[in-house]
């Protein structure tokens, strides 16, 4: 069966960061990505005929196996990656790995173990893309996304901008409309990234176009990326997701730009494209090494003018226009402060209002990029129909996000909610606003001259033109949902009317409710107070009839609505099914089931589907795709395990199938399963697990109590504060041999013959320690009862 995505992850992931020792992650994941990439072009390919590479022999991972713990381990390794890139004419396009090198991996004996322990995680039978086809080939390029993710994360801020979070460069993807698209006969469609980085924003925006009847993607895919060992990081990018047709160039693209169009006269442009999407380095100082941008040959600057020296935001941003077809669309992640800021910036801004070829804006939440914590924002240019527009529209997203660590992440629901509201021009109150470019500045259709642009230079702005700013604060006003100051609640005691109002949804499905709880005992000043005691409004709204209802229909009838209406459709999966197509559309149904309900709101609820999704449902959907619904018979067995020796003599753990500790099945969960067919035996084992529990609970208290110095278990503690089971056996056996002793057997028997005075002699002249030990007679010479 496949292994599961999740899964599959957290076990390279943890393997890899366990072995990295000292060696910097922004360096440690070319290695780790490099070596990824070969066992999965190894497993793939191994023995076919005509296949997209060629695997072989001495240019295998199972060569890297058979290097492995040999002390020229490293050698080894690199004569094989060398062979392999040869035979495909790949040298020079991955990332520039040695596995000799000291300084990063060590020398001698640790080198050895740390290259054949990188060789071992990718060895595991977990991931063996042989046999592993549920997930097509989504399951490798995802699991190399993660990994760049994983150590964007921990490179810091100078060194993890080769890669753009996946919901960003997903939100962007949708937002150009590349999914609108068709195979037109005889359209080329072109996709390009001028920062390509590791190529996740190219490679989602790819993945939004629609596919041919080879299921393969019709935009073509162009990307440059200055750092070299980047630039190989996006070529193996994109032949793990299947894109391995995309080019990627490797150069500055502001200075050397690689894709040209050069006519038979010897003139030279950039070449155009359908499509581009692109997230440059933010305030780039060194924009202008290697270019003249007064003599640009390329014309990049003419007619808006030249950003300034030491900020190449205008520089990327005008690249993009001037590398876009008449009827080409963009979404480029920029920094706020082209929207904004002055001088040399906002005469380039102004022109390119002019052109109008600006559609939309997307304020961003703040830190979400692993190279800058400042907030950003989405550009959205589209050249078609510019001669027409007359408006911008603005969404303020910068309040939708879940914490991370130490980023901010978009939440499924916030991309979703982005998407829908930009495609649909749907305004919201604080949320999103279709702006007249002539509020934005008033001149923006006057016609260019020497003239007019002096006039602009000395224009002052009126109280109803930006004069070009187009900072979203000033044109999207937040909602402010902090409950006000109410001087008179304060000063008098209370509560403001403004709280009481904030539950207004409570009120709008039950209105005797409010009476019940609250009453106003100040109208001038808008004062409440509780009607009844505080320890009773929980019971208050857990018995109003017209709440009850409500709860009911949202959290049963509405859900059960929509289960029954997606029931054919997750009942019907074939070969056929396009798993990321199939969540989007059983998310807009639930969308739309739930976008009256009062008390929930419907985007909340689009957010748990798709995190139960992306956690367990996608796995499900790829397996039931790849093997039918007879996957849900396969059972997963956890087994013990035992060290044995490999075949190269070293000592591995490996599993012992003769043991079998748990289960688990591949569809259905083991808890259904135990219900279903083992319910009896299930409610006994329920009940011996609860007892278990118990004892468990009474041996915790009772080592707590007895742990002390004078406690009973003093003896038998560990110096770590266990109680082991051989030290407790060994006290009980101690304390039983002295229940045991003459003694105690003696002084028993007395008691049950304390009325025969003869027998008591007879036991004491004995055992004559009992005399010695204790004081047994009176002062007549019998031996008394006490």
């Amino acid at each position: 069966m496949a292994v599961k995505k999740s899964e599959l992850y957290s076990i390279l992931w943890e393997a890899c960061n366990k072995l990295r020792g000292g060696v910097e992650p922004a360096r440690y994941k070319d290695y780790v990505l490099v070596l990824l990439f070969f066992k999965y072009v190894s497993d793939r390919y191994k023995g076919q005929r005509r296949a997209d590479f060629v695997v072989n022999p001495g240019a295998s991972f199972d060569d890297l196996i058979n290097a492995k713990g040999k002390p020229d381990v490293g050698e080894r390794v690199n004569k094989i990656l060398q062979k392999f890139l040869e035979d495909n004419e790949l040298v020079g396009e991955l990332p520039d790995v040695s596995f000799i090198n000291a300084d990063e991996l060590g020398s001698g004996k640790e080198l050895v173990d740390k290259v054949s322990g990188l060789i071992a995680v990718f060895e595991n039978p977990a991931i063996d893309f042989r046999t592993n086809r549920a997930s097509g080939d989504d399951i490798i390029g995802d699991a190399y996304e993660y990994f760049m993710m994983k150590f964007a994360q921990e490179s810091g801020k100078s060194k993890g901008q080769f890669y753009t979070p996946s919901e960003v460069s997903r939100t962007i993807a949708r937002l150009i409309g590349i999914g609108d698209i068709t195979a037109e006969d005889g359209k080329d469609w072109t996709l390009y990234d001028p920062a390509c980085g590791s190529g996740s924003l190219l490679i989602r925006a790819a993945d939004e176009a629609p596919v041919d009847e080879h299921g393969d993607s019709i935009v073509t895919i162009f990307g440059q990326e200055k750092d070299i060992s980047t630039a190989g990081l996006a070529r193996m990018n994109l032949i793990l997701h299947q894109k391995g047709t995309g080019t990627i160039e490797k150069g500055n693209t502001l200075s050397d730009p690689k894709f040209i169009t050069t006519y038979k006269t010897g003139f030279r442009e950039l070449k155009q494209f359908d499509f581009i999407v692109m997230n440059p380095p933010f305030s780039d100082k060194a924009w202008s090494d290697g270019i003249k941008p007064e003599k640009d040959e390329f014309h990049r600057f003419d007619g808006f003018g030249i950003p300034p020296e030491k900020n190449g935001d205008y520089a990327w941003f005008l690249h993009v226009i001037k590398s876009l077809r008449p009827n080409g669309k963009a979404g480029i992640i920029m920094p706020h402060g082209i929207l904004f800021r002055g001088n040399a910036e906002e005469t380039i801004r102004k022109k390119i209002i002019k052109t109008r070829y600006i559609k939309g804006i997307v304020s961003l939440p703040a830190n979400l990029f692993y190279g800058t914590g400042i907030p950003a924002c989405i550009v959205i240019i589209d050249k078609e129909g510019a001669d027409t527009r007359d408006s911008v529209f603005i969404i303020d997203a910068s309040r939708g996000f879940k914490k991370d660590g130490n980023k901010n992440r978009l939440r499924e629901q916030d991309i979703e909610k982005i998407v829908r509201v930009f495609n649909g021009q749907e305004e919201l109150p604080g949320y999103s606003r279709l702006v007249p470019y002539s509020e934005i500045w008033k001149k923006y259709d006057a016609p260019d001259s020497v003239e007019d642009t002096e006039s602009e230079e000395n224009d002052n702005e009126t109280s109803d033109d930006n004069n070009g700013n187009m900072n979203v604060p000033r044109y999207i006003r937040r909602i402010d949902d902090t409950l006000p100051q109410n001087i008179a609640a304060h000063l008098k005691g209370g509560i403001p009317q403004y709280d009481v109002e904030s539950l207004q949804s409570l009120w709008g499905v039950s209105p005797a409710l409010r009476d019940a709880v609250f009453t106003c005992t100040d109208a001038e000043h808008g004062i409440y107070q509780l009607a009844v005691s505080s320890d009773k409004i929980e019971s208050i709204f857990n018995d109003d009839t017209n709440l009850i209802k409500e709860k009911q229909f949202e959290g049963t009838t509405v859900f059960e609505n929509w289960r029954d209406s997606v029931r054919d459709i997750l009942l019907n999966i074939t070969e056929a099914t396009e798993p990321k197509q199939l969540i989007r559309e059983l998310g807009a149904m639930i969308l739309q089931s739930y976008l009256d309900s009062a008390l929930l709101d419907n985007y909340d609820i689009y957010d748990c589907l798709l995190n139960y999704w992306n956690e367990k449902l996608q796995d499900d959907v790829y397996a039931i795709r790849a093997y039918g619904y007879e996957a849900a018979r396969e059972i997963e067995y956890v087994y013990a395990t035992k060290r044995q020796k490999d075949k190269n003599g070293e000592t591995v753990t490996v599993a012992d199938k003769s043991k079998v500790k748990s289960f688990e099945g591949s569809l259905i969960p083991r808890e259904i399963m135990e219900r279903t067919y083992f319910g009896e035996w299930f409610s006994e084992l329920q009940a011996l697990a609860d007892q278990l529990s118990a004892i468990e609970g009474e041996m915790e208290f009772m080592r707590e109590e007895e742990s002390g110095d004078e406690g009973l278990l003093k003896e038998v503690l560990s110096s770590k504060g266990e109680l082991p089971k051989a030290n407790l056996t060994k006290r009980i056996k101690e304390l039983e041999d002295k229940k045991t002793s003459p003694e105690l057997i003696a002084l028993a028997q007395m008691v049950d013959t304390i009325d025969n005075q003869s027998e008591l002699e007879r036991i004491s002249k004995e055992i004559p320690l009992l005399e010695e030990t204790y004081d047994l007679r009176t002062k007549k010479g019998n031996i008394s009862e006490v």
